[in-house]
């Protein structure tokens, strides 16, 4: 009897102590510091700041302004010309878990608040932007479905054709700009200009009329007639309107807790495999450009590079290494420079401005901006404004001013003198005759830093005049057009991935052609 009672006595204090669980089970299983209404501002801060600057060894090689001269399996990628995952899947994969996740959470939280109107049309502002650049760089991506997973269960997204998704983001951008209304909220968590609903305007249209160009070799009356709306919205007027990320504090003392991205790779791992390009360096040492001693330098140690206080940046002192070699390969380069200590004996990033770890991430700027006006202007394709030659030195000008908010650079970064000098410069000074060939040469120095960008106007212009990286054959002879999908969609995702591959024509290749990248 006692061993039955103590059965039962044990079971009902069981069941006693269950029923008070149950009871009181919201509030003892309620995490009471918990954030459990999160204002959207706050998801719009951090999808801004996580949107992918991309990296040097992916877009940034592919541009042939970077190198990694070292091929270790790992590290062999565009340089190689080989289509290796761990470069391709970078803008993919922290795109969709990054800032479009936010994005579309934002969208679904402030769409029927009318009390955050200006906050909801910057989000579509910004996520059209982060579009954009999937587009760019792999042509058919998710897209309708895509970051759905949270608010509707939508695990395996398709992909939109990407000339479908640039039709969208087209209308996206016009009818977001065109709402945001300054008589309305102010979005305070704004990294880029604190709610101004004026500059988000111009930010709008420069998007806008950055896309508007892409189409220029496509569909020359489109681009036209997408650029001058664009225009006549109104675009980027100063530097103060560049949408940037800056890791500095006012002071100029480090952001707590952030680094550059783009740079955290290149200053931890190795720093001696990596090297700025002769194509980069010979432009800007034969036009005598004054930003070259904040972009390259060398250092007698290479594998404590970023630590050098204070590199060699003397311009006779600047080579860039050669396109299509390997360090293994290099002896057989005509211009070979045999190699000290550790590494090569070339050019390097500038670790204490360009490469620094408080550099700032620059998205769409003014001198961009200026440039693509430029060219627009140069074709006749803009009713009013200024010559294409007051575009283009404006521009310039644009882009030299930049330097100013680099870490160790006094200001004024590159002074009027010198900045005069080097436009009047019998190869830089602007000539009707080889205006398209200038503009966009002037572009690929002034993306310097946003690797996708100068990627994206090479393929469109041609311009700069680079050579094929020839060190295999996987390219025929070309240049990489885009970047093959993650490994990852393949094996997970697969029956869309498939569907992809086939719209684009069966191949996942780095020959494929984005819908604007006409031949």
């Amino acid at each position: 009897m006692k061993k039955g009672t103590n059965l039962i006595l044990i079971s009902s204090m069981a069941l006693a102590m269950l029923t008070g669980c149950d009871k009181d089970f919201d509030r003892l299983n309620t995490n009471p510091a918990a954030v459990v209404n999160v204002d959207p501002g706050y998801l719009f801060n951090n999808a801004q700041r996580l949107t992918d600057p991309g990296s040097w060894e992916g877009e940034g090689t592919i541009a042939q302004h970077f190198v990694n001269a070292y091929n270790l399996g790992a590290t062999a990628g565009f340089q190689f010309n080989l289509n290796v995952d761990i470069f391709n899947r970078t803008r993919f994969n922290n795109t969709y878990s990054g800032p479009l996740k936010h994005l579309e959470h934002i969208i679904s939280l402030v769409k029927a608040d009318a009390t955050r109107t200006n906050l909801y049309n910057e989000t579509r502002i910004w996520r059209a932007l982060n579009y954009m650049m999937l587009v760019d760089s792999y042509g058919d991506v998710p897209y309708q479905e895509a970051g759905k997973a949270y608010l509707e269960s939508i695990y395996y997204p398709k992909y939109n054709k990407d000339e479908e998704i640039y039709e969208s983001i087209y209308k996206e951008l016009k009818e977001a700009t065109a709402a945001l209304d300054p008589a309305k909220d102010i979005n305070k968590f704004d990294l880029f200009y604190g709610g101004n609903v004026a500059q988000w305007k111009s930010l709008g249209n420069a998007i806008l009329l950055r896309l508007g160009m892409r189409y220029s070799k496509l569909d020359p009356n489109k681009a036209k007639t997408i650029v001058q709306e664009a225009f006549t919205g109104g675009v980027m007027q100063s530097n103060n309107d560049n949408a940037v990320i800056k890791y500095m504090t006012a002071a100029g003392l480090p952001l707590a807790g952030y680094s550059n991205p783009l740079n955290n790779s290149v200053r931890a791992n190795n720093p001696y495999y990596y090297y700025l390009t002769e194509p980069l360096v010979n432009q800007l040492k034969t036009t005598l450009d004054p930003r070259l001693k904040y972009i390259a330098a060398k250092y007698p140690n290479q594998t404590a590079a970023p630590s050098n206080p204070a590199p060699d940046t003397t311009m006779a002192n600047q080579f860039g290494f050669p396109i299509g070699y390997s360090d293994a390969t290099l002896p057989t380069y005509p211009g070979f420079r045999a190699p000290i200590g550790t590494g090569q004996n070339y050019s390097q990033l500038n670790f204490n401005v360009v490469g620094n770890a408080t550099t700032p991430v620059f998205y769409i700027t003014n001198a961009q901006t200026k440039l693509l006006l430029a060219e627009a202007a140069l074709r006749g394709w803009l009713t009013g404004g200024k010559t294409a030659q007051e575009y283009y030195e404006e521009g310039v000008r644009a882009a030299m001013d930049e330097y100013t908010v680099y870490p160790n650079v006094q200001s004024p970064a590159i002074p009027l003198p010198l900045q005069n000098s080097y436009l009047a410069h019998p190869a830089v000074a602007f000539n009707p005759a080889e205006a398209l060939r200038l503009i966009n040469t002037q572009y690929w120095i002034a993306s310097f830093g946003n690797g996708l960008e100068a990627w994206a106007n090479f393929r469109r212009t041609a311009f700069p005049a680079l050579v094929p990286n020839n060190f295999n054959s996987n390219l025929q002879g070309g240049f990489a057009r885009r970047m093959a999908y993650p490994v990852s969609e393949s094996n997970v995702n697969t029956a869309n991935y498939q569907a992809a591959v086939a719209s684009m024509g069966g191949k996942d290749d780095l020959t494929t052609r984005v819908f604007w990248d006409v031949q």
